[in-house]
């Protein structure tokens, strides 16, 4: 009965082998492709930037981690840890692995199913000879007009696109754990000035309190810097609720609880300011990984033309089927085959090629759109850079005036020759001088980090595991 086994099994390879050959037959007949040539939408690209790029020693090469530029330890450390923690990255991620799993699933009609069952009977008649079977089977849709090829090329650009719109999320992140942190840091300052001033102006109610007794200084005069001083430290109060509003936005950034999240520096003295030297113009186009996500997902729209196409022309399905019978040795094979040409569909088939037309002249246009915003992106943050450094240069000068003015306002107050109206007026500038400083500081900061973001951050071409750099030879991109 063994070699009756053996035998039945060499049957049943042979057989199996038999059915290889017919699938890789009909692989060799499929591979016609109905997808239109892809060629890139474009858009005027100017040589050169209109806004003033930065200049100066501070002046540092765009790209890498961008955020080491600013020489604060304790920001390198956040960034690595919201690009290690954060949840919305870690989502943009899984994100990825799924578009990669829906990749899988529509690559597999590219290739024959086989399956191998086993079938045994015996009543309980015992004078009835039992019953044992074993077959295999395999099925594969022929490929005539690359309908399944085109399908799974759609799929795995998206893998591409959603490799893309992680990185997306990456360069934010980093781009607002920087901003928010200089946020924090500069709300610090603020609070410190407020309080500063608040204890000056308390100072002086005094001074007035005790003038008012004296006869020098009327109880009008106290009431109203009581209230100045009131308004001052209502500020810190409201600037404090600020400071812990950023903060704990902060520590969800980097995934931690807000409640055991702490800042160890104090200010934004220590923190440089540098500006990234902008590539030209067409460089942006490679850089950005949006722009990036929008070619990817036009190129799969392209490929899901080509399946729309593909569904007017017949299927052909090809089963074979082959068994032994491992107790009589006999073996069983079929091969069936299976023509499917659509005649009426009622209109789905013309319509699914239309919507995906229209899909693919959406993402076009949506692709020239990202463009045109990116090229807006960096001319905003390159007149920011500027407009805020001239404005940080000229409020650092005017807060120099305004506490020059300060200090001869209180000496000429004290000696009675100016009135209480005009020091109030003096003290209030000084405050709102400074304040307007420490405030355009921060924007000059943020306007930094804005154009690290804007000209691509961190990321380049190979950063993707498929880059779309890499997959458009096959595209036939013009």
């Amino acid at each position: 009965m063994t070699d009756g086994l053996e035998q039945s099994i060499k049957s049943f390879r042979a057989t199996v082998n038999t059915s290889r050959l017919v699938i890789a037959t009909c692989l060799l007949l499929s591979g016609c492709s109905l997808v239109p040539a892809y060629h890139r939408p474009s858009v005027a690209v100017a040589a050169h930037w209109v806004s003033a790029p930065p200049s100066g020693d501070n002046v540092v090469p765009a790209g890498g981690e961008w955020w080491r530029h600013f020489d604060s330890h304790e920001l390198d450390d956040l960034v690595r840890r919201g690009l290690t923690s954060n949840f919305t990255l870690q989502a943009a991620i899984s994100r990825v692995e799924e578009a990669r799993g829906t990749a899988e699933i529509n690559g597999a009609p590219r290739y024959p199913t086989l399956s191998l069952g086993g079938l045994y009977t015996r009543q309980n008649n015992y004078s009835t000879t039992p019953k044992a079977g074993v077959y295999g089977q395999a099925s594969y849709e022929a490929d005539f007009w690359g309908k399944n090829q085109a399908r799974f090329h759609s799929a795995d650009a998206l893998v591409d696109a959603s490799l893309f719109d992680a990185q997306i999320v990456r360069i934010t992140l980093a781009a607002t754990i920087a901003d928010t942190y200089f946020q924090v840091l500069s709300l610090n300052e603020r609070i410190a000035l407020a309080q500063s001033i608040s204890g000056d102006e308390q100072r002086i109610l005094n001074l007035i309190e005790t003038q008012a007794r004296l006869g020098a200084a009327s109880n009008l005069e106290v009431a109203q810097q009581r209230n100045v001083m009131q308004t001052y430290q209502a500020t810190v109060l409201t600037l404090q609720q600020q400071n812990n509003q950023a903060r704990f936005m902060l520590a969800v950034l980097i995934g931690e609880n807000p409640e055991n999240f702490r800042i160890r520096t104090g200010n934004l003295a220590n923190i440089t300011s540098p500006a990234p030297q902008p590539s030209f113009p067409a460089a942006i186009l490679r850089r950005r990984p949006d722009i990036q996500a929008a070619e990817a997902r036009l190129i799969s729209a392209n490929y899901d033309i080509g399946v729309a196409r593909a569904a007017f022309l017949p299927d052909v399905t090809v089963t074979p089927q082959a068994g032994i019978d491992t107790l009589a040795g006999g073996t069983l094979w079929s091969m069936i085959g299976n023509l499917t040409q659509p005649i009426f569909a009622g209109g789905a088939l013309s319509g699914a090629l239309r919507v995906d037309r229209a899909h693919a002249r959406e993402l076009a246009a949506s692709y020239q759109e990202t463009l045109l915003e990116a090229f807006q992106d960096v001319e905003t943050q390159l007149s920011s850079v500027d407009q805020f450094t001239q404005a940080d240069a000229l409020n650092i000068a005017a807060v120099t005036s305004a506490r020059e003015a300060d200090r001869l306002a209180q000496i000429r107050f004290k000696l009675g020759t100016i009135d209480y109206q005009t020091l109030l007026t003096v003290e209030r500038t000084l405050y709102q001088t400074e304040d307007q400083r420490l405030q355009v500081k921060l924007l000059r900061l943020q306007a930094s980090v804005g154009l690290f973001r804007a000209l691509g951050g961190d990321f380049s071409e190979s950063a993707p595991a498929s880059p779309v750099a890499d997959s458009t030879s096959h595209h036939q991109v013009g």
